[in-house]
């Protein structure tokens, strides 16, 4: 990635995965925004390794063990935080009722940091997770307790130029005053699956499904159509509008996004594909074994997203 102008903002990146929420806002990469990142805190140690490879390179962090004064002043906390339940049982603590929650963490930095800035993605599950209690916990946290204006939408990736059916739940938060954020719109651009599909990427047979996998797939098929559901492999081609949501299981079969191939049985995305699918730029570098990229691109964020995000977050941060 070509360097570009000195940084306008700062910014910290937790939970950081392999980076995807990092480049939209990052200034070494093109077409973006030009923040630079003060910290980053991942524990996985081959997510690790990849985001070392694309960005600076960073030893695994655990957040937990990160006291908020150690962090250095920024202006945007960026978290793809992991979701986790929450009682209301000690309300009048504070945030301190979600001692023991990786949430925690990130609402400690906020309120000693105090960013101008704060957005954090989950999965749309995040919504009704225990009942809506925990999603309703952390927006009264972050409005009640820390005094940030909060803001929030699903969003989905085949809305912004990507043909995967992602739904994510971005949440942005103010430090200032702010009642008239708007939230990106779709790009209105029609996709389709051969957009993202590398020409001869499977030349070796490498990811086509063995006959026993393949058979396996089909028989589970059949079974859960016989209980009634729709569960089972999901087989697309070059045409089809979008796929499915891939996920960090992607690597243990592929059943959620099969590509037919005629004539053979139907194969499995390559990492590369798995990289496109999600709007990584082409010059990514994938350091690691395909299981471990397969699940390193089913947790991360849809790029085209954020990147849209982004550029409706430009003139709170530049």
């Amino acid at each position: 990635m070509a360097k570009s102008k000195s940084a306008n903002f700062k910014f910290i990146d937790l939970f950081a995965g392999i980076g995807g929420l990092r480049i939209p806002f990052d200034r070494n990469f093109e077409g973006s925004l030009h923040g630079e990142c003060v910290f980053t805190s991942e524990f996985d140690k081959f997510a690790v390794e990849t985001y070392s490879a694309n960005f600076e390179k960073i030893d695994p962090v655990d957040i937990t063990k990160v006291a908020p004064s150690e962090i250095p002043d920024f202006d945007l906390l960026l978290a793809g935080f992991p979701c986790q339940p929450f009682s209301h049982a000690g309300k009048k603590l504070g945030f301190e009722d979600l001692r023991g929650t990786l949430f925690f963490n990130v609402a400690s930095i906020i309120s000693i940091k105090k960013p101008r800035v704060v957005v954090l993605e989950n999965v749309r599950g995040l919504v009704s997770h225990d009942k809506g209690n925990t999603f309703k916990r952390i927006i009264e946290v972050l409005e009640s307790d820390l005094n940030y204006s909060v803001f929030y939408k699903i969003l989905n990736a085949k809305d912004f130029g990507l043909p995967q059916n992602r739904a994510r739940i971005f949440i942005v938060a103010f430090r200032e005053k702010v009642s008239d954020f708007s939230f990106p719109e779709g790009l209105g651009v029609k996709t389709k699956l051969g957009d993202v599909l590398v020409p001869n990427a499977n030349r070796s047979g490498k990811y086509t499904l063995s006959d026993n996998l393949w058979r396996s797939h089909q028989r589970r098929k059949q079974e859960h159509l016989q209980k009634g559901n729709g569960f089972g492999f999901r087989l697309f081609n070059r045409n089809s509008p979008y796929t499915s949501t891939i996920s960090a299981r992607y690597y243990k079969d592929g059943s959620e996004i099969l590509i037919e191939q005629p004539g053979k049985n139907p194969r499995k995305l390559t990492p590369r594909e798995a990289a496109n699918l999600q709007g990584f730029p082409s010059n990514f570098i994938i350091p690691v074994s395909d299981n471990q990229a397969y699940k390193q691109f089913g947790n991360a964020v849809a790029v085209p997203v954020v990147r849209a995000l982004a550029k409706q977050l430009k003139s709170y941060l530049e």
